[in-house]
């Protein structure tokens, strides 16, 4: 029962959308209606507003490492292996990518994929945001580098530990950030995909404006 209850708790908590909370804090347009449509940190930053756009990112990141952290530091006390972690892990990037808040319209997890990586393990989480963070100032795509980070993460996690339930986690969430980019991958394949800091033309800075 521990495992079912925290394994709903971490989708509920993955469910809260920074990046439309933020907009609507920041008076800032829908960022489902504009740019890339995506819920996340880089469409928010498209607006121009980088205090909206930081805010998503650190909201979505600690949201992941929250429900992780959570469950590990009640792993003991409520009993439960590290299949429920994993679950946990899961439940939390699914959470991020069809909340049950917003009509199961979420974002592509990146942020939240590294918030869970940090949760399970510090080193794991850097060594992750590291690769993303190279790839991403060399070519200024952040869909290519969650892409590189993505395929990375399980091999990091794999020669840290081991085969363990937590690496089955790791490697979902990975093949659902591939699948989530997919129409990313066309852009770029195309030499359509947009760079970090590219705003998105029409009128989204400011939601009252007509």
């Amino acid at each position: 029962m521990n495992t079912v209850w925290m394994t709903v708790a971490a989708y509920l908590i993955g469910s809260i959308s920074f990046a439309v909370v933020s907009s609507k804090l920041f008076g800032l347009a829908d960022p489902r209606t504009y740019g890339s449509k995506n819920p996340g940190a880089t469409n928010v930053l498209r607006s121009g507003n980088k205090a909206a756009a930081i805010v998503t990112l650190l909201g979505d990141a600690v949201k992941g490492w929250l429900a992780v952290w959570l469950a590990l530091h009640f792993q003991e006390r409520l009993n439960v292996g590290d299949a429920t972690i994993a679950l946990v892990a899961i439940a939390v990037f699914l959470g991020h990518l069809w909340p049950v808040f917003f009509r199961f319209v979420g974002g592509k997890g990146v942020a939240t994929a590294a918030g869970v990586l940090l949760g399970l393990n510090v080193w794991l989480g850097v060594a992750t945001l590291v690769t993303w963070a190279v790839v991403a100032f060399a070519f200024r795509y952040s869909s290519l580098a969650a892409l590189v980070a993505a395929i990375f993460a399980p091999f990091y996690y794999g020669l840290l530990f081991g085969v363990e339930p937590q690496l089955a986690a790791v490697f979902i969430m990975s093949v659902l950030l591939v699948f989530r980019h997919s129409k990313n991958i066309s852009n770029l394949i195309a030499g359509k995909e947009s760079r970090i800091g590219s705003k998105s033309k029409g009128k989204h800075g400011n939601a009252n404006k007509n």
